[in-house]
């Protein structure tokens, strides 16, 4: 499972936890999902670190190898790849 999977998971879970408590107390809805949104936004910071590092680390890594994709893809397309092939020799008869 992806750490970004996990991490809006538990994002989801954690906001579901904290409104199913605060639905006991009696208020206005649209207050208590305002409050569950803060809630389980300031508990994920704690909670859930370790997965927010990890889905930030394949973020990062992801990154790294589009950035090291396209620049592989530039050198190719102005004839700077090391790795072609040489050109096919011409017919001097043409």
């Amino acid at each position: 499972m992806s750490a970004a999977l996990k991490y809006t998971l538990g994002r989801i879970g954690l906001f579901v936890a904290v409104l199913a408590g605060l639905w006991l107390i009696d208020m206005n809805v649209f207050v208590k999902l305002m409050l569950a949104l803060v809630f389980s936004a300031a508990l994920s910071f704690f909670l859930l670190r370790g997965w927010r590092d990890e889905m930030a680390g394949e973020m990062a890594d992801a990154t790294e190898r589009r950035r090291a994709e396209k620049e592989r893809l530039r050198s190719a397309l102005a004839g700077e790849d090391q790795n072609r092939p040489a050109d096919p020799p011409t017919d001097p008869s043409r």
